[in-house]
């Protein structure tokens, strides 16, 4: 397999971002009043969970999809552990001290549902991210390289729906209300959107930055779309 110098970041990246959104902001309602829309209900993590989205257009945009189903399958691995991790420390044995004990239901309030949001964000995670990779790299090719703001507009619509359609009631359902769980679905898929729309112009400077440092422009021609192969695919053509 071909290396690259910056493609390790944008997986780390990817990581990170999925790691603590999913753990650390999930449990927690915001409510925010819209002028002419009213009071919407959204996910405090879904305020840096779109960055993941990015960081997956830029990797499938310069590095093909083959490259990116990787990163998909480490943030996949590192939420299992996440798990795990999570369960062990909140079924081992509390100190018999005032700190602990105050600790304790603290820590099985915030992350005693863990399981329902890691179940939640597996299935969304896998469903989304590949759907907005294989869209993204298919659209590439589609349009010949041209308008990367279609692809990348396009294929957060298609992913990121299918994220929220599938996260918030998998994790939630039954804690939340219906009122708050569908306003948390539909606020959060459109302002993921928004959040990529936004950022559009600086997805280009990087991924126009990446092309010419790398040398390196991937076109999915001959790509399998199977998430689970790892092979090395996709037409890499010279840049800059």
């Amino acid at each position: 397999m071909q290396s690259f110098r910056y493609y390790d970041f944008f997986v780390a990246g990817i990581v990170a971002v999925l790691l603590c959104s999913n753990l650390i902001g999930p449990g927690k309602v915001c409510e925010y009043d819209f002028p002419l829309i009213g009071t919407l209900a959204f996910s405090a993590g879904n305020l840096f969970f779109p960055i993941g989205y990015i960081f997956g257009d830029v990797l499938t945009e310069v590095y093909g999809f083959a490259r990116a189903r990787r990163a998909i399958w480490a943030g996949f691995g590192t939420m299992i552990f996440a798990t795990v991790m999570t369960y062990a420390v909140l079924a081992m044995p509390v100190a018999d001290d005032p700190y602990n004990k105050v600790l304790q239901p603290a820590l099985e309030t915030v992350f005693g549902n863990t399981w329902r949001i890691v179940a939640g964000s597996i299935v969304a995670y896998w469903v989304g991210d590949f759907l907005n990779s294989i869209v993204m790299a298919k659209m590439k090719v589609w349009t010949q390289g041209r308008h990367l703001w279609s692809r990348t507009v396009g294929s957060t619509v298609v992913g990121q729906f299918a994220d929220s359609a599938l996260f918030y009631p998998i994790s939630f359902l039954g804690i939340w209300s219906t009122k708050a769980l569908i306003s948390a679905v539909l606020f959060n898929f459109a302002f993921k959107v928004l959040v990529e729309v936004v950022m559009t112009p600086l997805t280009y400077l990087v991924v126009n930055w990446l092309k010419k440092v790398e040398g390196v422009d991937t076109y999915d021609t001959n790509t399998s779309f199977n998430p689970f192969s790892l092979k090395d695919e996709g037409e890499r053509r010279g840049h800059g």
